[in-house]
């Protein structure tokens, strides 16, 4: 997490005693990442949170592949995949190589029965539709449409949604999840060149104490296997902590976009980054002010990478017959680029209204079933048109 951040109580000096009102002692532990090395924070709780009555079973969620070797430009219809009761069932796996699982989501219930971790990976949830609150041991964050939720891995939480409408784009990393080092100087403040800052982010607040005994269900993804762990105690328990390790939110719509005298390519539109991918977010913008721009995007090569749009909301300048809730892959080895027209098109525009989310993957990405079951099956021929 790149600021300090702090809520309720705490001993004036770590690792050190810090009494109960009552007598005993408040139990410190360090919520820590690459080993002492990364960041982390300290909380303290009412109980010791290692105790565990019982492991009741475990769920292989290992993703089911019917696409290894990928050279098919894709679209997949997202907004297909099945409103599921459940948060957990509802979570589809559609795009995943070893760094990255990407899944579509669409649960219509709060996650109120049971906690989750994600022992496995830092979970970026993108909010693409329906309003609620996300509850941590840490804290809670109100979050709306459009808001990018960072919950790094070990946080243990619930989802709590205001109505049944609800879609959601899942990134789950197993490397962590940055702002990426160029937008900081070397303290870890964003630069004023940053297309967002720290006001931008929503931090947790309104830190959930609860002194109770009883059963309480955890479901962790380790390994790929969800293990169900019961617990006595309440896993929000915590009284207190600080630290730079903890989940937060940011808005697409506070990301401030970098534009030019011609076209900009996508390092721009960077939000987050990872060592294996980056996430970026296009936004509405002004076109480029050269009096002979050509505001499309130019046909570039993937080289290097795949390349993952999920599609918003607007009008994607350079696709046509797009719709909210598609997802298209380019694969990487073959160059990609504007839809027929839309380069042609483009010239003249003075700006854009289009919302989207990219991820670029430095692996190739595989096809779940799932996936495939959503794919319109003729994208990767959209760039034909008749030849003079």
């Amino acid at each position: 997490m790149p600021i300090y951040h702090k809520l309720g109580q705490l001993p004036h000096t770590r690792h050190t005693v810090f009494e109960k009102p009552g007598g005993g002692l408040y139990y410190e532990q360090l919520f820590g990442t690459i080993g002492f090395e990364g960041t982390s924070s300290l909380m303290y709780h009412l109980r010791r949170p290692t105790m565990v009555k019982e492991v009741l079973g475990e769920t292989d969620l290992t993703p089911k592949i019917a696409v290894e070797k990928n050279i098919k430009a894709r679209l997949i219809k997202g907004f297909q995949v099945a409103p599921q009761d459940d948060y957990l069932g509802a979570r589809t796996p559609v795009l995943v190589n070893g760094d990255v699982h990407i899944s579509l989501a669409a649960p219509r219930h709060s996650l109120t029965e049971y906690f989750y971790k994600n022992a496995d990976a830092d979970e970026l949830l993108f909010i693409h539709r329906g309003p609620g609150t996300l509850r941590t041991q840490l804290g809670n964050i109100r979050f709306e449409p459009g808001d990018y939720l960072l919950i790094p891995r070990g946080i243990i939480y619930q989802i709590a949604f205001d109505s049944e409408d609800n879609r959601l784009l899942i990134t789950e990393s197993f490397h962590p999840i940055y702002t990426p080092k160029r937008y900081r100087n070397h303290f870890g403040q964003l630069l004023e060149h940053a297309p967002y800052s720290e006001r931008d982010y929503k931090l947790p607040t309104e830190l959930e104490t609860h002194d109770e005994l009883g059963d309480f269900i955890i479901k962790i993804k380790k390994q790929g296997v969800l293990h169900e762990l019961l617990y006595p105690s309440h896993p929000f328990d915590v009284v207190g902590w600080d630290g730079y390790n903890y989940p937060y939110g940011i808005n697409i719509r506070d990301f401030q976009p970098i534009t030019g005298k011609v076209h900009q390519p996508p390092p721009v539109h960077q939000q987050f980054e990872t060592k294996a991918f980056v996430v970026c977010s296009f936004v509405p913008r002004l076109f480029d002010y050269h009096p002979q721009a050509i505001p499309a995007p130019y046909h570039h090569s993937n080289i290097d990478s795949d390349e993952l749009i999920y599609y918003v909301d607007g009008d994607f300048m350079s696709r046509n017959n797009i719709a909210p809730g598609h997802l298209t892959l380019h694969p990487g080895g073959i160059p990609h680029g504007p839809a027929p027209g839309a380069y042609e098109r483009s010239i003249g525009k003075t700006g854009t209204d289009e919302w989207a989310v990219m991820i670029d993957t430095f692996r190739p990405l595989m096809l779940t079933e799932a996936a495939m079951a959503l794919d319109d099956g003729a994208y990767y021929k959209s760039w034909l048109e008749p030849l003079i």
